[in-house]
């Protein structure tokens, strides 16, 4: 196959808000690494930051870069060591590059490796039309999985890892946050058998994605009285899992008094600010676990992500509410600073 030597991409050149859409040379495909032309990309909240500049991206970006690591595409061309993988197969990939030698990294826990290389964020990204990964990391997507829900593994993996950290079942859940990651969450938990999803969101373009996903109860924090709607919705005891996707240092203070004693805590949101918890009366003396969630756990996750996706796609119809053409990204990210939106895909066939 004759491949081009330019494409086009969007990428960060300067240390202020935006991207820039550009056209530069297809990546060059090492001997371990495998060229995808790409079909779709979800937008991350991480692109997010990334877009507006904020003050994470200003500590760990360093233009230029092309940002992205949510995608879908087919294989183009492979490296002369890459085995097992075909021309033509359509896949999708891990975006965290580890370095497969720490202790984290050979005992199962890559997904925290400390010197891992992210996607679209300490190298090149998948906003392009051709992304180079090492084979490694390459996921083949199953013929019954649409584009879709293709493009978005890695973020429907952060909402798995999340959910699955913690036993769901005939519980009751409370969700804190129904941005993507949370929406994804609430069908998640519901098809792990919850017993009762509960959501804390503010926005109201949200709130009726909330419920398009199944959750139970959604509740209000402008408006509504949460923690006593919370404790009539659980018998007085509180929620036996939190799932805190929100990163909103309010609604993790909320969340940690809210949990049922002997509860556990999901923590996947990512506060800008300290958070002060009362350790002693919503930790200690309520004897609860915490789970400290990052990632995905590669690749026990990805697996479960198949089978969610092959039995159970459909559950996450409404909370892709937008599939645009890469070129109207600048659309793409008002409405998500707007709150106007679930997750976003960007077309670039």
């Amino acid at each position: 196959m004759l491949l081009p030597t330019t494409m086009r991409a969007m990428r960060k050149l300067r240390g202020q808000a935006g991207l820039d859409f550009c056209t530069i040379p297809v990546p060059v495909c090492g001997p371990r690494d495998v060229l995808i032309r790409v079909r779709i990309t979800g937008i991350c909240g991480t692109d997010l930051h990334i877009y507006n500049w904020d003050a994470w991206s200003q500590n760990r970006i360093k233009p230029p870069l092309t940002t992205g690591h949510e995608f879908v595409g087919d294989i183009v061309a492979l490296g002369a060591e890459v085995h097992g993988l075909s021309l033509g197969q359509r896949v999708s990939a891990e975006g965290h590059i580890t370095c497969g030698q720490c202790r984290l990294c050979r005992t199962g826990r890559g997904h925290i490796c400390r010197t891992f290389k992210g996607v679209g964020v300490d190298r090149e990204g998948c906003f392009a039309d051709y992304i180079a990964v090492p084979a490694q990391n390459v996921w083949p997507v199953p013929a019954g999985v649409p584009d879709m829900f293709a493009a978005i593994y890695d973020p429907l993996g952060n909402a798995m890892h999340t959910v699955m950290s913690a036993p769901v079942s005939l519980k009751n859940v409370l969700v804190m946050g129904a941005g993507a990651i949370g929406l994804f969450a609430v069908s998640i938990a519901k098809v792990a058998g919850a017993a009762n999803v509960m959501v804390v969101e503010p926005n109201a373009t949200r709130i009726d994605l909330a419920r398009k996903a199944g959750a139970d109860l959604v509740l209000n924090p402008r408006t509504d009285d949460v923690p006593a709607l919370v404790r009539r919705a659980t018998s007085n005891e509180g929620p036996e899992v939190v799932l805190e996707m929100s990163g909103n240092a309010k609604a993790m203070q909320q969340a940690f008094s809210l949990v049922a004693t002997g509860g556990t805590m999901c923590l996947l949101g990512i506060p800008g600010t300290p958070v002060d918890i009362n350790w002693a009366e919503d930790i200690m003396f309520k004897g609860i676990t915490i789970h400290g969630i990052t990632g995905r756990r590669m690749f026990e996750t990805w697996f479960q992500v198949d089978e969610f996706l092959l039995h159970h796609s459909a559950r996450l119809a409404a909370s892709v509410t937008h599939t645009m053409p890469c070129a109207a990204y600048e659309e793409a990210f008002a409405l998500m600073n707007a709150g106007a939106c679930g997750k976003i895909n960007l077309t670039w066939a």
